[in-house]
């Protein structure tokens, strides 16, 4: 699988900067990743079936990014074909006044997919070590002396050391989690921001506040490399994906989540014996009217 060299178990380190953001390295042509995409979304919409008729297991999509490096799109083509009745997908903004007074996992408890489900985060709980460590938030909450005159640095260990928890908390009741981060490049942001403001279209879609953050693009890059670090593990790993080229970056995710749902090989719920011969009495009575 293509997508191997970008997973991070915490077996290695990441450095964002000698992890590519393009598919050159990798040496493929347009159409063929196209094709490929095409059939892996055949397999996952034949797997979402069955994870969904199964119900042991829950699969959750979390996927993080600096702006425009293409989260939306990436839901909206690597989910085509996919029957919307097995997946729920949840788009976390800044958290609201409900939801500061709450523990900052309390927001995402809510979303949580049943088992069966196919659950995607678009941004998530990560935020709250992501935004919040950049511009120094945490500073700002209404909570007890002894957590906000934390040193910065103990505090946000203290919030990897949850997540890791967390995730593993998750896994034990039958969760897969697969954590995504849209590694763009700063010269393919500066390009989608211009294609944002010049095409009527797109013009919804731009936002002043997006260069603001921007200029924080050193200070961003740096958090995520240690957030990612932080909260690697086998069991929920990341993956640090090329996302230049969407065409490309679709194609590995659907990879991901096959080979996601091919480990947990769903099967269809067996009848019993005595069920499966009234299923007879029933088709007779059916044609027997």
């Amino acid at each position: 699988m293509k997508a191997d060299k970008y997973c991070f178990d915490g077996s290695k380190k990441l450095d964002l900067n000698k992890v590519s953001t393009n598919s050159k390295k990798d040496k493929v042509t347009k159409e063929e990743i196209i094709e490929k995409t095409a059939k892996n979304q055949e397999k996952i919409a034949a797997l979402q079936e069955r994870l969904y008729a199964d119900g042991r297991e829950g699969v959750i999509l979390v996927l993080q990014a600096i702006d425009a490096a293409g989260k939306d799109s990436t839901v909206k083509h690597v989910m085509s074909g996919i029957n919307p009745q097995g997946v729920q997908v949840t788009s976390f903004k800044q958290p609201n006044s409900e939801e500061l007074s709450h523990d900052f996992l309390w927001r995402v408890n809510k979303h949580l997919p049943s088992r069966g489900m196919i659950g995607i985060f678009n941004r998530s709980y990560y935020e709250d070590v992501l935004v919040v460590q950049v511009h120094n938030i945490n500073k700002s909450y209404h909570m007890a002396e002894r957590v906000v005159g934390m040193d910065d640095d103990k505090f946000f260990q203290k919030r990897y050391a949850h997540i890791r928890n967390y995730e593993e908390y998750l896994y034990d009741n039958s969760y897969r989690i697969v954590k995504i981060f849209l590694n763009v490049s700063k010269e393919e942001q500066k390009e989608r921001f211009l294609e944002r403001i010049d095409t009527q279209e797109k013009n919804w879609k731009f936002d002043a506040g997006d260069l603001k953050e921007r200029a924080l693009w050193d200070e961003y890059h740096k958090v995520f490399e240690d957030v990612i670090n932080a909260t690697s593990t086998k069991e929920c790993p990341w993956y640090v994906l090329p996302a230049d080229q969407k065409w490309y970056t679709r194609y590995l995710v659907s990879e991901i989540l096959l080979k996601t749902l091919e480990d947990i090989d769903p099967q269809y719920p067996t009848m019993s014996e005595e069920t499966a011969a009234q299923l007879q009495e029933y088709r007779d009575a059916l044609m027997n009217e």
